[in-house]
């Protein structure tokens, strides 16, 4: 399994920015999501959708910015980030879980690691 992650960049405060994310080697959809890693700060989770789709999960810090979604080949997901503010500046990482289920916001449920995309958002 890969997952190629794109989008990140630089965008100021108040604007939006979509990353993506792309998952190779798998013939179902599974559960997938971000996490991110501020400057000198812990890993935290950001999102997480579930291989149907059916269920969403969101920080509270994003909820009502942040939308998860999947491509119509169910096998991307898209995250659109809205009114960023710079405590979103981050290093965000595209993450699966095998299977199809309710997600949790533990990393210890994610078998799959993307590269990080770099987002900077400037005050």
């Amino acid at each position: 399994v890969q997952l190629q992650a794109s989008g990140g960049g630089l965008v100021q405060t108040g604007g939006s920015l979509t990353l993506s994310c792309a998952a190779s080697g798998r013939t179902f959809p599974d559960n997938m999501g971000w996490f991110r890693q501020a400057p000198g700060k812990e890993r935290e989770f950001v999102v997480a959708i579930s291989g149907s789709s059916k269920y969403t999960i969101y920080a509270d810090s994003v909820k009502g910015r942040f939308t998860i979604s999947r491509g119509v080949d169910k096998y991307s997901v898209y995250l659109q980030m809205n009114s960023v503010k710079p405590e979103d500046t981050a290093v965000y990482f595209c993450v699966l879980s095998l299977g199809d289920y309710a997600p949790k916001s533990s990393d210890q449920f994610y078998d799959y690691w993307g590269r990080g995309t770099l987002v900077t958002v400037s005050s």
